[in-house]
């Protein structure tokens, strides 16, 4: 099997107009009349290509997140002004940099569709393609099908050479992707309240947006290993209990004095 990388549209945190858009999340358009209206600097031009950065690109996000808030262009506008003349400016940059980046830390992995039938065999079906595709796993474009985590990909064909069908391992990560978005849930709900605040980032000084920085970065590790810890406990439960079970169905069946 044949495969390779995906690294990404950007180059060295260095984005063309579409591709800084698409990671946006925002219409080309877009960026000419933030840039029009003083909410996102010009890019740098080498040429005639123009080359957004990872500042740029924060920046975006914010402005759709604050737009999906119900800000108003003009209230984005002075809202930035007055976290530029307050000098908080960055510090919010930052920690929104600090809080979206490294969470994934995955290698994703690209072949061709013959090459994804050769590897998971007649056990895997068109259907478990598309629906691994609308779960996330994959994307598909034309021949070429890329699954964003290597490790992943091999968990799955672990556990279909093991027995499992296809199917049922796309089921269980319908469950997994459910009580992960739920445990996330309860982290970020409880960094809310007790880091940020009520008042939220609107009103916290520079120095406190730090500090609010410096948070995120320590809890990134503990969450995972928290994870981690909790489901290698319960796993070793469920596997003792599981083989108890199986050494009395076993005693159970075994003919006296044998």
């Amino acid at each position: 099997m044949s495969s390779q990388v995906d690294q990404g549209a950007s180059v060295g945190g260095r984005y063309r107009r579409e591709d800084v858009a698409r990671a946006a999340g925002v219409k080309v358009r877009n960026l000419r009349y933030y840039q029009e209206r003083g909410l996102l600097p010009p890019p740098r031009r080498e040429g005639r290509i123009a080359w957004y950065s990872d500042d740029h690109l924060t920046r975006l996000r914010l402005i759709s997140d604050l737009l999906g808030r119900g800000y108003t262009v003009n209230g984005i506008a002075e809202l930035l002004a007055a976290w530029e003349q307050g000098g908080g400016l960055s510090q919010l940059l930052g920690l929104e940099r600090e809080m979206t980046r490294d969470w994934e830390q995955e290698d994703s992995v690209t072949m061709s569709r013959a090459e994804l039938r050769e590897l998971f065999g007649p056990t895997a079906s068109p259907q478990d393609t598309r629906r691994a595709a609308e779960l996330g796993y994959v994307t598909i474009e034309g021949d070429l099908v890329t699954h964003r985590s290597r490790r992943l990909l091999e968990a799955t064909l672990a556990l279909v050479r093991a027995g499992v069908p296809l199917g049922e391992v796309l089921d269980v990560g319908v469950f997994v992707q459910a009580q992960a978005a739920a445990v996330a849930d309860r982290f970020v709900a409880l960094f809310s309240a007790h880091v940020i605040g009520a008042e939220g980032l609107e009103q916290l000084s520079a120095t406190r947006l730090q500090d609010i920085t410096e948070a995120v970065a320590a809890l990134r590790p503990l969450a995972g290993e928290v994870v981690a810890s909790e489901f290698a406990r319960a796993m070793a439960r469920r596997v003792d209990a599981e083989v108890a079970g199986l050494l009395r169905t076993e005693l159970r069946a075994e003919p006296p004095g044998a």
